[in-house]
């Protein structure tokens, strides 16, 4: 599974993830989400957490996420976590979050890192998971990246069913696909949609998703099918018109989300600025998200606009 991406949308989307797994940090403390290079060595972390308040006790976190076996993982994490300390002058404390597959993944000697293990990390282990029931929804959405085909569906209505707003709905059902997607790359977004069975989930605010459903219906010329009533024309029209405001959700919710990381890493954006990242495609934001870990201003965001022609 391309576990980078994936986890980076979830500890993005579920800031409250983050105070479910290391209790110790503040429910309301908000983090800002990069991937550091670190000089010279060319190692690249998985994810840094970084408090946005200027607390000096609340520390970084150092995310990591392993799924498969590695006998120089342990050596590696740590060599990164120390390296980016001493290179950036931390003043702050810090803690690492390990989300691992299984136990039985080789991921190399822990004895040297021991101490370490014990009071720095917190290692969450998805298979610990499998047999737990009643999860929050933050870590029903965790279980689900392994759990059996035969009981995803189930899981992932649950955790859909559970949300109070469209807005949490959509957020969580763009997650749901993204890890359905990666755990079964062989089925189309169609195929995902239809195993999900949309028109079974409690959606919160039917009755304003109702009337988009009806408004879509109008623009395709279905206008009669509604008007007869038909039981089969309105579940149709249904399920397009919540796959067409998917789309935009996904789309709009890349839109903030980026604005929202660029702002944090190179100050207030204009109007201008603004307006030229809401005519980029679902492709070029997903673009311009993986080129934003490696920005330290606004002119690295100009020089991109330059490059990929967005004059």
């Amino acid at each position: 599974m391309k576990t980078d991406k994936l986890f980076y949308s979830l500890f993005l989307s579920q800031p409250s993830l983050i105070n479910e797994l290391i209790p110790t940090i503040p429910a309301d403390c908000e983090f800002s989400y990069s991937a550091p290079v670190i000089k010279d060595t060319e190692f690249r972390l998985d994810g840094l957490l970084t408090p946005l308040s200027d607390n000096p006790n609340l520390p970084l976190i150092f995310l990591e996420a392993q799924m498969q076996k590695d006998t120089k993982f342990y050596g590696r994490y740590f060599a990164e976590t120390f390296l980016y300390l001493y290179q950036y002058e931390v003043k702050r404390p810090w803690n690492g979050l390990l989300i691992l597959q299984n136990r039985s993944n080789d991921l190399g000697s822990d004895i040297p890192y021991e101490t370490l293990l014990n009071s720095n990390i917190t290692r969450l282990y998805l298979e610990d998971l499998l047999s737990l029931q009643d999860l929050s929804p933050n870590l029903a959405l965790l279980k689900l990246i392994v759990v059996q085909e035969s009981e995803a569906v189930n899981l992932a209505q649950s955790v859909l069913n559970s949300t109070s707003t469209e807005q949490e709905f959509q957020r969580r059902l763009n997650l749901i696909e993204a890890i359905l997607d990666s755990k079964f790359p062989q089925l189309s977004n169609e195929e995902i949609l239809t195993m999900l069975d949309l028109k079974t989930a409690k959606m919160p605010s039917e009755p304003r998703l109702y009337k988009e459903v009806v408004r879509f219906w109008k623009e395709q010329g279905l206008q009669e099918g509604l008007q007869e009533g038909r039981q089969e024309g309105l579940q149709e029209g249904r399920q397009e018109g919540l796959q067409e405001g998917r789309q935009e959700g996904l789309q709009e919710g890349e839109i903030q989300l980026l604005i929202r990381q660029l702002t944090r890493r190179c100050g207030t954006l204009s109007d201008e600025v603004q307006g030229k990242i809401r005519t980029l495609s679902i492709l070029e934001l997903e673009s311009l998200g993986e080129a934003l870990l490696d920005f330290q201003g606004i002119i690295d965001l100009e020089n991109w606009f330059n490059e990929n022609n967005k004059n």
